[in-house]
């Protein structure tokens, strides 16, 4: 039997546990920017809460205090993330911590940002501020995966989502897809769209489906829409033109895509980028120098919902970080397209596999999700 843990470690943890909360409040409206709760705690209450709600708007920090009705002088600050000591579009926020009179800080994990990554914690401390961190560090980086590997890499994080059924079937031998999963299935990847910085398709999908690539679903805001296309065969009439003025449309090329349609599609509102081949994938464009280049557009989540031959590009050239896989209680039997494309796997020894995997009712579908 464990030990029990120490009771000051216990209601660090309770405390934490409602910053976390408060954190997921911003989830797909912070990006680049983490997404950060915090609470201030004196004399075992919580006096203030706070959330980063937007970029560019006041830090979890600075929205607590704001919140607060009362002198916060001594009190404990539970943040998600270490307080950042940097300037950005908002001033640091180590600063108004040490003004404030704040006694403790009890931080989830410590900034993997270069331009923080402890310091904000030595800033504290110098100050003569007791800081802890480390307090249920696994679900706070669980919280910012995307941000992690977007300010570590300068890449979006890669969710690879497909609907199936249960035989792994994306369509029917006669292409019809629509609706494999039912509306709460559906309904829940529109929340997912929403959470995204941008959704990618391939130009199969947008040949098929002719998908507007918003949120209509759920309130929330609609992502980039991306479209890998290596030849530039995407219709200047296809539904993501619609509103390409007013919701961002990101198309990538390659050196075969004629001038003609490049210039046309710019001219419907379509950032058009050319990026180089890539030599093992039949000459498609090179994934990877894809997410470099959204990258260096601020784009820290990307929501991957291509068909079998996109996911399976993804997968061969290890860009996947996350996957969520809809399975729907049908089958389709031989003929259908394939969730995934070929992938080589000749040895059992070599499948791949999911890590971290959960499942769970959606409607009548089952969701699961993991890493690989």
């Amino acid at each position: 039997m464990s030990p029990k843990p120490p009771a000051d470690a216990v209601i660090d943890e309770r405390f934490m546990r409602e910053a976390l909360a408060l954190a997921k409040k911003g989830l797909g409206k912070t990006s680049p920017n983490p997404t950060v709760g915090a609470v201030i705690v004196k004399n075992g209450r919580v006096i203030a809460r706070g959330f980063h709600k937007k970029a560019g708007r006041p830090h979890a920090e600075i929205a607590a205090f704001k919140d607060a009705k009362e002198s916060v002088k001594g009190a404990t600050l539970y943040v998600t993330l270490e307080p950042c000591c940097h300037y950005g579009k908002t001033p640091p926020c180590t600063g108004a911590v040490v003004r404030s009179g704040i006694k403790r800080v009890v931080a989830g994990m410590l900034d993997p940002n270069r331009l923080v990554a402890g310091k904000g914690a030595g800033i504290l401390r110098r100050a003569g501020i007791d800081v802890t961190s480390g307090v249920l560090e696994l679900e706070c980086a669980e919280l910012n995966e995307w941000y992690i590997k977007y300010i570590t890499k300068k890449m979006p994080y890669v969710t690879l989502k497909l609907a199936m059924s249960i035989d792994g079937r994306i369509a029917t031998a006669a292409g019809e897809s629509k609706w494999i999963t039912g509306v709460e299935a559906r309904r829940h990847v529109h929340k997912m769209r929403s959470e995204s910085d941008a959704v990618m398709v391939g130009l199969n999908t947008v040949l098929k489906d002719d998908p507007a690539l918003t949120v209509r679903l759920v309130k929330g805001k609609n992502p980039a829409r991306v479209v890998v296309d290596s030849s530039l065969r995407t219709p200047l009439d296809a539904k993501i033109f619609d509103n390409a003025g007013k919701v961002r449309l990101i198309i990538f090329t390659t050196n075969a895509a004629p001038a003609d349609k490049i210039k046309k599609a710019r001219a419907k509102g379509a950032e058009v980028v050319t990026v180089p081949k890539s030599a093992g994938m039949g000459g498609g464009v090179d994934l990877k120098k894809v997410l470099r280049e959204l990258g260096s557009r601020a784009i820290a989540s990307l929501l991957v919902e291509g068909g079998g031959s996109l996911g399976a590009s993804f997968i061969k050239a290890c860009l996947v970080d996350r996957i969520s896989f809809f399975i729907a209680p049908i089958v389709l039997g031989g003929g259908a397209a394939l969730g995934i494309g070929p992938l080589g796997i000749k040895k059992m020894s070599k499948a791949l596999v999911i890590k971290d995997m959960t499942m769970k009712r959606i409607g009548k579908d089952i969701l699961i999700e993991g890493h690989f």
